[in-house]
C-alpha cells in the first residue's frame, strides 16, 4: 500500500462500478454472478473510505438507462438490492455511516421504497461517512429535476430569477449541500462518464482503472487516491 498524505485526502469520492458482467463472463457464469460478487467490492470500498478519512462516497449502482437491460437481469438486480439493504444497513449504522439513496426511487416497488426509507431514517444522524448509492440515477435527470424545482419556486414567487446562482442550484440536486466530487474512479478500463453526477464532477480528478469491479480492493483504491494526490488542482486558475 502506498503511504498517503493525510492532509490531502479527497473529501468526496465517486465510483462508477463497472465490469461485473465481464468478470462473470470470464468465469463462464451468468451476469448476475458478477453483480453478486460486486457487493463484496462495495463493502471493501466503504470500509477503506471510512478508515482513510473520505467524508462522502458515491457509488453508481443502477443508472436510469439500466432499465433497458434484459428483464431477468433487472429483476435479479432489484432482488440483490433488497437483500443488500437487509444485510448491510445494521453494519453501516454500527460503523456510524449514513446511507442515502440518490435517484428517482419512485420507479421501485413499494417494498423496496419502504426498505430505503427505513435504512435512511436509521442512519441519518451518523457522521463518520456519508454513503450515497445512486440508484435509478442519471446526471441529466438530476439537473432537470433541480431545474423544475427552481422553476416552481419562481412560479410561486418564493424566489426570484436573480436569486438563482450555482450555489442555489446545487441545493436542489440530489447531493444537495454535499461538496463537489474531488475524485471520480471508473473501473474495468472504460473511459467515459456515462451520465453520472454531471454537475458534481465539474472539477473532479478522473482515475480510470483496468480492474473489473468485483476485483476492486483496498490496494486499488489506495492507488487511485495516491494518483489523486499527485495531481495539481488549479480549478481553472494557474499554479
Amino acid at each position: 500500500m502506498i503511504e498517503l498524505d493525510q492532509n490531502n485526502i479527497p473529501k468526496h469520492v465517486a465510483i462508477i462500478m463497472d465490469g461485473n458482467g465481464r468478470w462473470a463472463k470470464q468465469k463462464n457464469k451468468m451476469r448476475i454472478f458478477g453483480h453478486t460478487n460486486g457487493v463484496s467490492a462495495v463493502r471493501r470500498a466503504v470500509s477503506y473510505a471510512r478508515q482513510t478519512g473520505v467524508n462522502f462516497l458515491t457509488l453508481y449502482a443502477f443508472s436510469s438507462e439500466n432499465w433497458n437491460r434484459p428483464e431477468q437481469e433487472v429483476s435479479a438486480l432489484m432482488t440483490l438490492f433488497m437483500q443488500a439493504l437487509d444485510r448491510e444497513v445494521k453494519k453501516l449504522h454500527k460503523n456510524n455511516i449514513r446511507l442515502k439513496i440518490i435517484g428517482d426511487v419512485s420507479r421501485f416497488s413499494e417494498s423496496l421504497q419502504e426498505k430505503i426509507a427505513k435504512a435512511e431514517n436509521l442512519t441519518e444522524k451518523n457522521t463518520a461517512l456519508t454513503l450515497n448509492i445512486a440508484a435509478n440515477y442519471g446526471g441529466c435527470w438530476d439537473i432537470v429535476q433541480a431545474t423544475k424545482q427552481l422553476a416552481e419556486k419562481v412560479k410561486n414567487n418564493e424566489m426570484s430569477v436573480e436569486e438563482i446562482d450555482e450555489i442555489a442550484f446545487q441545493r436542489y440536486l440530489v447531493t444537495q449541500d454535499e461538496p463537489q466530487v474531488d475524485l471520480l474512479i471508473r473501473t474495468s478500463g472504460e473511459q467515459r462518464i456515462s451520465n453520472f453526477l454531471l454537475w458534481q464532477i465539474a472539477y473532479a480528478e478522473l482515475y480510470f482503472s483496468d480492474v473489473l469491479w468485483p476485483d476492486f480492493d483496498e490496494a486499488e483504491f489506495n492507488r487511485a487516491i495516491a494518483c489523486y494526490q499527485q495531481r495539481h488542482r488549479r480549478f481553472g486558475g494557474t499554479e
